[in-house]
């Protein structure tokens, strides 16, 4: 089988090209903007003849579009997760080939849901942003291409590779200083928030599910189980080996709350907003780019009221996935839990100390 990848070089991207890679049926072709691709092409600005073209001269069987912007303005996300799976469509309506579509989507397109429920695929899609809009009109241009196709709407991904402005990328990065520093208190914003997570290698199994199967329209990826972030701030202290405090910024009203460790009565320590500004990279992710907000370094920092910082992604205080749909018909469950996952995040970010 000759698969297509677009969009190699990004989060998901890579790992999804490890996975098909490791399949001895599968003949991959690269195309992307960077110079390692095996063919170069901007889907931004290239024409859909000028793919329709290369379509029919490689003939592959399977088209995985992983490519996309997850920062930027609206005209900027347009244009790189809208109009490019425009010309994917475009040109696979052209070409002879014939070949199945694999979207990446993700959870932003469902924007916030109740505290408690599971997202399924027939949720009414109310994205809290230009990033979930962008994506989201690219999963209805594919649903209504009349193409062989389907949609993963894949969550939270983590895992190894993690970029390093994203929450859990942040984190890492604040526990490494502080460490490195020998800090014994980080102050931390955007705990609040509960998430699905999923592996990355997970999420490229079930591109090379979905590759293979005949599932159409749009599937949920995801753990099925949404977690707090001042949990998974807990669970990495702990592989990380961070023995110092970790205190919340945007607690409820009166003193801080302290999630690992215990209160210091000295100064205040590192106060950092490791989770309140996301700005995940491509791919995959596919996350949306927020305004930075500074902490304030002054003496009396420490008597300033918190300030709550929503996750964002514009999807609210709480997602979960309903992956049923997965399970049925991709013959997909994730495998790898969260701890190993933090473990992994920890482990590039302990590479930088």
């Amino acid at each position: 089988m000759r698969v297509l990848l677009i969009g190699a070089n990004g989060y998901i991207g890579r790992f999804v090209a490890d996975r098909l890679l490791a399949d001895p049926a599968v003949q991959l072709t690269a195309l992307g903007r960077g110079d390692d691709a095996d063919v170069r092409f901007d889907l931004a600005s290239g024409s859909p003849g000028a793919l329709t073209r290369f379509l029919d001269a490689v003939h592959p069987g399977v088209v995985v579009n992983c490519a996309g912007a997850t920062r930027g303005g609206a005209r900027e996300l347009t244009r790189h997760n809208t109009v490019a799976v425009a010309t994917i469509c475009e040109a696979l309506r052209r070409s002879s080939c014939g070949a199945r579509l694999v979207q990446i989507g993700c959870s932003s397109e469902y924007g916030p849901s109740q505290p408690g429920s599971s997202t399924a695929e027939d949720a009414v899609p109310r994205p809290g942003g230009p990033y979930g809009v962008s994506k989201l009109a690219a999963t209805e241009l594919v649903l209504g291409s009349g193409l062989d196709a389907v949609v993963l709407r894949v969550f939270s991904p983590a895992g190894p590779g993690t970029p390093a402005g994203s929450p859990l990328g942040r984190l890492a990065e604040a526990m490494r200083r502080a460490m490195q520093s020998g800090d014994g208190e980080l102050r931390l914003g955007g705990l609040g928030a509960q998430r699905d997570f999923v592996d990355v290698r997970d999420v490229a199994r079930a591109v090379h599910a979905a590759s293979l199967s005949a599932a159409q329209g749009v599937i949920n990826i995801g753990s099925g189980r949404a977690v707090r972030l001042r949990d998974a701030a807990a669970v990495l202290a702990r592989v990380a080996g961070y023995g110092g405090a970790l205190h919340e910024l945007d607690a409820p009203p009166g003193a801080l709350r302290p999630v690992i460790g215990h209160p210091r009565t000295e100064s205040v320590g590192h106060r950092v907003d490791a989770l309140a500004h996301h700005r995940a990279e491509s791919v995959g992710l596919h996350r949306p780019d927020s305004p930075v907000h500074r902490g304030d370094h002054r003496a009396d920092a420490e008597h300033a009221a918190p300030v709550a910082h929503p996750y964002p992604d514009g999807c609210g205080g709480w997602q979960q996935a309903d992956v049923r749909t997965a399970r049925d018909r991709l013959g997909w469950r994730p495998r790898i839990n969260l701890e190993e996952s933090l473990a992994d995040i920890w482990m590039e970010a302990a590479c930088r100390i």
